[in-house]
């Protein structure tokens, strides 16, 4: 559903000089209800891809980058050689770059998995949504080793799921709120503005995703271009950084909203 509310505005403003990117794998079952039981579900089968990507191909010629949704080692996509086939096929047919997201602990292991797969004599996952953050900054030597492939990095995540700001649930992370709330003093911005430029001037991404839903949450991401952070305030933000199992467990617990 969200897929074609995007195709019916960008066919409706006539966009151009836009960049439009897609996942496929998972089907939202929730109708919009965050109590629900199940909010979706993943299949990487062909049958689901070919399902997907009879609706996302309306998106061209707008669409750059197709991506797998959650790419992980237990649903078998990084061996399933007929999904890669077609994934292959419309990545050349269609001169769109394919990607992976990741999420999860073992965030690193499915990447170099897919950094082994090639398709018609080159690699064919060229761009890596990945989780990167204040607190899990875990695949920070492997996104440089994916930047000097001149492989696309797309941060997701930024915001740690809101976990950036100040919560009574997370007295763990006093120090790092406090850090925060200095630099938001500083630059005149709110955390959140702090917490994106992070990614941008610790990494150098491609993009960095904000996860904003509504315009004022936009808008408030959007000072984190109104300033550079220096190296002595990335490297006290890097020191936040907590393990990675226990920021996926602690994910894990958070409601859907």
């Amino acid at each position: 559903m969200a897929e074609e509310l995007i195709i019916d505005w960008v066919r409706q403003n006539q966009l151009t000089g836009i960049e439009v990117a897609s996942k496929w794998g998972y089907t939202y079952t929730a109708n919009f209800n965050p109590h629900a039981k199940v909010h979706e579900v993943k299949e990487h089968s062909l049958s689901k891809l070919q399902e997907q990507w009879e609706v996302t191909k309306q998106l061209l010629p707008l669409l750059t980058i197709y991506q797998v949704h959650s790419a992980t080692l237990d649903s078998g996509i990084l061996d399933n050689a007929e999904v890669l086939d077609f994934l292959a096929q419309l990545k050349e047919a269609h001169g769109i770059r394919m990607g992976i997201t990741t999420s999860g602990a073992n965030q690193e292991a499915i990447i170099r998995k897919a950094l082994e797969i090639n398709r018609n004599q080159q690699l064919l996952f060229d761009v890596y949504q990945v989780t990167y953050n204040i607190f899990d900054q875990s695949l920070f030597a492997i996104i440089q080793e994916l930047q000097k492939q001149n492989m696309r990095v797309v941060i997701k995540e930024a915001l740690a799921n809101g976990r950036i700001f100040p919560n009574q649930n997370y007295s763990h992370y006093a120090t790092a709120y406090q850090y925060l709330h200095e630099l938001a003093q500083k630059y005149k911005v709110g955390m959140d503005a702090v917490a994106l430029p992070f990614c941008l001037d610790s990494m150098h991404p491609y993009k960095v995703l904000s996860g904003a839903s509504e315009k004022n949450h936009l808008n408030e991401n959007l000072q984190a271009r109104l300033f550079k952070l220096d190296e002595t305030e990335i490297v006290q933000l890097k020191a936040c950084a907590v393990d990675p199992a226990h920021y996926w467990k602690e994910r894990k617990q958070l409601a859907w909203n």
